[in-house]
């Protein structure tokens, strides 16, 4: 579950972890358990802290406004009121707490999910980016996340990237005078540029794992072949907060002995 900022009279989600940088500030460990809310005794795995916060933005400057129990649509003050007191003590002024403490960026969302980590973290297409110094808001700006290219390939929607790198690679010819088998799991890395940049076999990094299960004329011929298979693929650029970020795409293929390719990505 999300945490959620009151700016400009909307509340909106965001999912940037503000308060627990001040946690990792003064080395607080809640330990499973804060307020007495923890995940253990009954609370949704989705809200895993035990309790949600709630910021406020007003007059430039970045308050916390209250703790609620996960997923608490009418807020009970007063016990917010006392765990924001456990914490920040006399900081509480009118109800909320100025937050001097926090310098960095965070993002509201703006526009549709673009990625999700599987965890916590999203990035939508389209964000407000929030500069804060100190607790002062120093500046607000509009971000895209995502290059929108008609000459390049569609990433908006990241399931979809594997078949596209699975359809190059079926167009190659996988049989070999040395009868090379590379059916294999693959991890392939689209750069910040939008282009193919590395390809690895995510099982076996170490020397000394290659060395075990493969011969290394082969191991290479297999890396070799599928990054020959998916250099000239031009994607659309990818952002976080703004800036180009790299993706690793996973990617599982079978090969028959009369060189078929089948795409085992799940």
């Amino acid at each position: 579950m999300p945490d959620y900022i009151i700016y400009k009279g909307d509340t909106i989600p965001i999912y940037n972890l503000i308060l627990e940088k001040y946690f990792q500030k003064i080395e607080k460990s809640d330990k499973g358990s804060l307020f007495g809310l923890k995940f253990r005794e009954g609370a949704s795995l989705n809200c895993w802290r035990g309790y949600q916060a709630i910021y406020l933005i007003e007059n430039d400057s970045l308050f916390l406004k209250n703790f609620i129990d996960c997923g608490e649509r009418k807020i009970d003050q007063s016990a917010s009121e006392k765990r924001i007191n456990e914490i920040f003590g006399n900081k509480q002024i009118n109800g909320k707490v100025f937050i001097d403490w926090f310098s960095g960026d965070f993002t509201i969302p703006n526009g549709e999910l673009l990625r999700w980590d599987g965890v916590f973290h999203k990035t939508f297409e389209n964000e407000i980016l929030i500069e804060v110094q100190s607790g002062k808001v120093l500046k607000v700006s509009k971000i895209e996340n995502y290059v929108d290219n008609p000459k390049r390939i569609n990433r908006k929607y990241g399931d979809t990237i594997s078949k596209v790198m699975f359809n190059e690679l079926s167009k190659l010819n996988w049989i070999n005078k040395k009868d090379f088998d590379c059916s294999e799991k693959y991890l392939v890395t689209i750069g910040k540029k939008g282009e193919v940049t590395k390809v690895i076999m995510p099982e076996y990094q170490t020397k000394k794992e290659i060395k075990e299960f493969w011969e290394r004329n082969k191991y290479n011929f297999c890396l070799k072949t599928v990054m020959k298979g998916l250099r000239d693929l031009k994607f659309d650029i990818l952002k976080m907060n703004g800036k180009p970020i790299e993706e690793s795409v996973y990617l599982e293929i079978w090969i028959e002995d009369n060189g078929k390719i089948e795409n085992w990505t799940e």
